[in-house]
């Protein structure tokens, strides 16, 4: 499979000087058949701030709200197919009930690896070359962190253009960014939103087009880390935890939403 190259060989940063950003999808689930799933209060206010974000960063937002994974499915498939030639990149989003390695549609949990597989180089190549985002706002378990508290001690070049081909792998150029770590509980506040899309949010509002992408994640995880504690004190074990966000990131170069 070939497709073209959106940027030179050894390009320190991606071409995010395409006509379009790029298409935006955020899977919004607040309700679910399933009775023993809550609703996520809380949720549509991520998916507000999120979409006014990435707006604001020029991507072309839609929000999916309590689709099924028929629905979800199909959206994806579309996407893929889509000639994405003049876009910079694709950001999707899921907003939902999690375990570990699988997430909730409306009515059954699936597994997230049948998300990304649609935009592998080789079935979608118009992204070929280009950063793929998703990010995951869910738990991946039930697992709880009570922190540790510290105590203070009282002592880049984009190359010229080339002509000449180079492979890349089917799965290069992906980021996947969660909400917590693989097994733990990801904290939602019902009227403010989940501390990650909060404090992602914060960051692309804030720095945005001023650092890249990994930078900007890390202060995420900060911002999260830092910021934010459970307060429940009617409940023990679920008072005063804490959360960590984790990125699996397949990128080959620095990725800045420069502006247009």
């Amino acid at each position: 499979v070939s497709a073209w190259m959106p940027v030179d060989r050894y390009a320190s940063e991606y071409n995010m000087k395409h006509k379009k950003r790029g298409t935006a999808v955020i899977f919004n689930h607040e309700t679910f058949t399933n009775q023993t799933l809550k609703p996520r209060a809380g949720t549509n206010v991520d998916a507000e701030n999120l979409a006014n974000c990435l707006k604001k960063l020029h991507f072309s937002v839609e929000i999916c709200k309590d689709f099924m994974f028929k629905e979800i499915h199909g959206k994806i498939e579309k996407i893929a197919k889509a000639d994405h030639t003049d876009e910079d990149c694709l950001l999707i989003a899921i907003l939902s009930h999690g375990e570990f390695g699988s997430i909730y549609a409306r009515d059954i949990n699936y597994n997230l690896d049948s998300l990304w597989s649609f935009f592998t180089a080789d079935r979608c190549p118009t992204l070929a070359g280009k950063p793929k985002l998703f990010f995951i706002q869910a738990c991946q378990g039930d697992r709880l962190d009570g922190g540790v508290t510290l105590q203070q001690r009282t002592e880049t070049d984009s190359g010229s253009v080339t002509s000449m081909s180079y492979r890349i792998p089917t799965h290069a150029d992906f980021l996947i960014a969660y909400s917590t770590i693989p097994g733990f509980y990801s904290w939602r506040n019902t009227t403010k939103g989940s501390w990650y899309i909060q404090s992602l949010c914060m960051e692309l509002a804030q720095n945005g087009t001023k650092y890249d992408l990994l930078t900007l994640l890390t202060f995420v995880c900060q911002r999260v880390a830092l910021d934010f504690e459970s307060n429940t004190p009617d409940c023990e074990t679920m008072h005063q935890q804490k959360q960590i966000p984790c990125i699996t990131t397949m990128l080959t170069r620095l990725l800045r939403f420069q502006e247009k």
